[in-house]
């Protein structure tokens, strides 16, 4: 990633989005017992998938391809998930881990936006871009029901971590308590979200 952007607090958080989305797409392919080959593949595109949608519409260098640690962090998360037994991730695990890694990753590209310039509402956009596309390339590639058609909030809790990030920043309130305090937020949102089945309205016109 372009560290002459990006302060060292949001790199970090960028290889922690990464390796909590890599381990959630190594996991899918454990549990249709793949070989470890597709669990790599799995990890890489689900750790990298909505940093590279960012990337690409807010005219980045593709942040994995310029820091070879990306892809080294996707391989040591899945090597994580071959030597492991799936009992181990059963029940809500990958929800949870998927949650925070939403979060994070949501933090991330709304503040990468905001550093290359974009309006806060495209930046909270872009955001959920980078929160929501690589779970839902890694449900699209497993053929599994994409996580945005589960009824409890998924997509709401990416744009309530992209719009405190952006708030933040519109307040001047320093940006490393900005995004903590955006992580926890959307984080927290997705967890009660899981605990007891939040969900917005459906549509129900006839």
């Amino acid at each position: 990633m372009n560290s002459e952007v990006l302060t060292p607090l949001l790199n970090w958080l960028d290889l922690a989005g990464v390796a909590i989305f890599a381990l959630t797409g190594a996991l899918v392919a454990a549990k249709e017992r793949q070989t470890f080959v597709t669990l790599g593949f799995f990890s890489l595109v689900t750790g990298v998938g909505g940093g590279t949608v960012r990337d690409l519409l807010i005219g980045a260098p593709v942040f994995w391809i310029q820091d070879a640690r990306v892809p080294v962090v996707c391989l040591a998360v899945a090597l994580f998930a071959w030597f492991t037994p799936t009992r181990w991730w059963e029940g809500r695990f990958l929800s949870i881990a998927d949650g925070l890694g939403l979060a994070a990753y949501a933090v991330l590209g709304a503040a990468k936006a905001i550093e290359y310039g974009l309006p806060p509402v495209s930046a909270a956009f872009m955001g959920i871009i980078t929160g929501c596309v690589g779970g839902i390339i890694r449900d699209v590639l497993a053929g599994r029901p994409s996580i945005l058609m589960r009824p409890e909030l998924y997509v709401t809790a990416a744009a309530l971590s992209a719009s405190v990030t952006v708030l933040g920043d519109l307040a001047g309130i320093r940006r490393e308590w900005v995004w903590i305090a955006a992580t926890t937020a959307g984080y927290g949102l997705r967890l009660a979200a899981i605990r007891w089945n939040l969900a917005l309205p459906a549509y129900g016109r006839d």
